[in-house]
């Protein structure tokens, strides 16, 4: 009986890079009503941080970029940026109140999570975890998680007298939720050949994956319906997302699983580049 390889337990999503149609108008976004800033800018490009020294976000800028409706493509749903505590999600809601942008919201047993779109209509989910010995498990093993309203009230009282002076240090790129054509497809992909484990499933049209017994580092979706194309490259949308790993030697390994499975592995610099079947762009980075 052979085992299934899995990626290592330390894994973590590091930066995510998207496509915007107008960058200083996401710079405005980013800084004013999300809270990132600035840590360098380059031509149409510019990498954003929480604590002056991690890039959680590349913005690049396209020319005549196409804006897709919501839910309409293979794609980015959300990627998701974690805060350290609830007091810090609290001063977060309270920002994006007094922004007036509209804010959507879940309890999902294992997080709390608000959401928003940039002026892209890129997705983004800001959350904070509960602590993992809280998580509740069904019998098969996966995590139970549901959708039920956020206590806005008791975010806001977490973060009474408290100033808001945009995203605290020890804010990371918790997970990525994408779109795409199948799951089945997306599961040979992400579970079968990059070694990610399946933590819960919704039904047949959504399902959870994760590194080290993580709720999810990825949620994958039919919502933009079973057969949804890619995004076309000159549409605002996700570029690529990077996992960290611990070593050079797990990177060598996940890409020769995933060349022997019979996708394509670019190497360029010691940065190990793969593309999804929906084109979006995975690089693997060691961390030391």
């Amino acid at each position: 009986m052979t085992t299934t390889a899995v990626l290592p337990q330390e894994l973590e999503i590091g930066l995510v890079q998207i496509r915007v149609s107008n960058l200083e108008r996401s710079l405005a976004f980013y800084q004013n009503v999300v809270g990132l800033q600035i840590l360098r800018q380059q031509g149409r490009e510019a990498e954003m941080t929480a604590d002056g020294k991690q890039v959680l976000l590349v913005l690049r800028e396209i020319e005549e970029a196409r804006i897709l409706r919501r839910n309409s493509a293979a794609g980015l749903y959300h990627f998701a940026i974690l805060l350290p505590d609830r007091p810090s999600l609290g001063l977060v809601l309270r920002n994006l109140i007094a922004s007036g942008i509209h804010v959507g919201q879940g309890d999902h047993l294992v997080s709390e999570a608000l959401y928003i779109e940039d002026p892209d209509n890129n997705g983004i989910e800001l959350y904070r975890d509960r602590p993992r010995d809280t998580w509740k498990y069904e019998a098969g093993g996966h995590v139970v998680m549901t959708t039920d309203p956020v206590d806005v009230d008791g975010l806001l009282a977490a973060s009474e007298g408290m100033s808001w002076t945009g995203l605290p240090a020890g804010t990371v790129i918790g997970h990525v939720h994408f779109h795409v054509g199948d799951l089945a497809e997306a599961k040979r992909f992400y579970v079968d050949a990059l070694g990610f484990e399946v933590m819960a499933n919704y039904g047949s049209a959504a399902m959870f994956i994760s590194a080290g017994g993580y709720h999810h580092h990825m949620g994958l979706n039919i919502w933009a319906g079973q057969g949804a194309p890619a995004a076309p490259a000159n549409a605002a949308g996700i570029d690529y997302f990077t996992l960290l790993l611990p070593d050079s030697q797990a990177v060598q390994e996940v890409a020769e699983r995933v060349k022997q499975a019979g996708y394509a592995v670019e190497e360029t610099d010691g940065i190990v580049t793969l593309k999804d079947p929906w084109n979006i762009g995975i690089k693997l980075l060691a961390r030391h």
